[in-house]
């Protein structure tokens, strides 16, 4: 795909934040022994993902805003501009030596997100999009799935953990859905779930308690390969209240019907 300037930006932040984390990511395993150990060098690694994308995209566009996990947002010169980043979605997986996580990238203007790159260097899937082009997998165009009936569907979601309190919600909705279906997977890094929506391995994905980083740029990604991108409640706002559910057409009213009986 022939992006914009700032896409280039993007791309080249997330490839290079992506090799650092592959590296820490070999460490891991030496350290399972001590879990406060691991868990230090993986929030080090976090920070340190972070800290290379802000330079990247501060020394590109140094008048944007910022919004990221590890630091203080930043209101930018240009209002109207805002990065949206989370260095390391799916940090328990990296902690646990599971290739499955992803550097996550968006860039939102005047609200509305215009550019995505989620980027998963453990297994070399860089995720794109822009707002009208559509959206590529290494230069793959990307499509939602056409399957139309829910029982041939498999679904992506996160079951809450610890001390999150929306887990009896969701084990309501996987008691309605699960039998209506061909199967739930919780993969835990919420920027794959919306890519591999996009990329129709999923069908649909649907969370709560989120992030803006955590699905700022996959909500475009699936919105740009063709699905529909709506919040669980209606008339919320997706980034602001952190509840999504995406899903092809098709699939979209079912599935939105299930999560909200309750």
């Amino acid at each position: 795909m022939q992006g914009s300037a700032n896409l280039t930006v993007m791309i080249n932040a997330a490839r290079k934040a992506g090799r650092a984390l592959v590296k820490d990511f070999r460490e891991v395993e030496n350290l399972q022994v001590s879990s406060k150990a691991a868990g230090d060098f993986v929030s080090r690694a976090d920070i340190a993902s972070e800290k290379i994308i802000r330079e990247m995209l501060t020394e590109a566009r140094p008048n944007y805003g910022w919004c990221g996990e590890e630091s203080e947002p930043v209101a930018g010169k240009d209002p109207t501009r805002r990065w949206i980043v989370d260095p390391l979605d799916g940090t328990t997986n990296f902690l646990h030596g599971l290739p499955h996580w992803a550097v996550s990238i968006a860039l939102e203007f005047k609200g509305e997100i215009v550019a995505a790159v989620v980027f998963d260097p453990a297994k070399d899937e860089l995720f794109v999009a822009e707002k009208g082009k559509g959206a590529f997998m290494n230069d793959r165009r990307l499509r939602v799935s056409n399957r139309d009936r829910m029982i041939e569907c498999i679904f992506a979601t996160g079951v809450p953990f610890a001390s999150k309190k929306t887990l009896p919600a969701t084990l309501q909705e996987l008691a309605h859905l699960m039998p209506a279906c061909a199967g739930v997977r919780r993969w835990g890094a919420a920027a794959l779930d919306l890519a591999y929506v996009a990329a129709g391995r999923f069908d649909g994905y649907w969370e709560r308690e989120l992030n803006a980083w955590d699905i700022a740029a996959g909500v475009l990604l699936v919105r740009e390969a063709g699905g529909f991108v709506a919040p669980i409640r209606e008339g919320d706002n997706v980034l602001e209240c952190g509840e999504v559910v995406v899903a092809n057409s098709a699939i979209f009213e079912p599935l939105v019907k299930v999560l909200r009986k309750g």
